[in-house]
């Protein structure tokens, strides 16, 4: 059973977290998106992962994989077949229908490839911080720089 919570505490304590906050929100709703195709996300290092989705039925030519504005879209479209009339089922459990399923990807996080193998399509993921982002050291010499002093 979910509680709405509330994040006011948050926007009056983190300054330019509101951003935050609301993805927390939006992802403590109820989740409108289907489940269709079914995937795993790995953590294959610090920085890299893989989301592997299920996607039996499909050729490579059938999905489109597209990143932007720190979503990952991707989409299955099935070509509609003249002859699927004529085809039969006594049981269909391989769905053929088509797919949108998205991806928020954190900051800096980057597409390095995809290729699918047995019937899973694998999308690799990885992280890069920009060097004016990472942690520095700051060397404690007793000089200014900006004086010349040494306070």
């Amino acid at each position: 059973m979910r509680t709405n919570t509330d994040f006011s505490p948050l926007y009056r304590s983190f300054i330019g977290f509101d951003h935050l906050a609301g993805l927390i929100d939006k992802a403590s709703r109820a989740d409108k998106q289907s489940s269709y195709p079914p995937y795993n996300i790995e953590l294959l290092a610090d920085d890299q992962y893989r989301i592997t989705m299920a996607v039996a039925g499909f050729a490579e030519n059938e999905l489109e994989i597209e990143s932007k504005q720190n979503n990952l879209i991707v989409t299955g479209n099935k070509p509609t077949e003249k002859d699927i009339s004529d085809r039969k089922f006594l049981h269909q459990g391989i769905a053929e229908r088509n797919f949108e399923r998205k991806f928020q990807l954190g900051d800096h996080v980057k597409v390095i490839g995809a290729f699918m193998e047995n019937g899973l399509l694998h999308i690799d993921l990885e992280r890069e911080i920009p060097e004016a982002l990472k942690p520095r050291k700051i060397a404690i010499n007793g000089k200014s720089l900006l004086t010349g002093n040494s306070n």
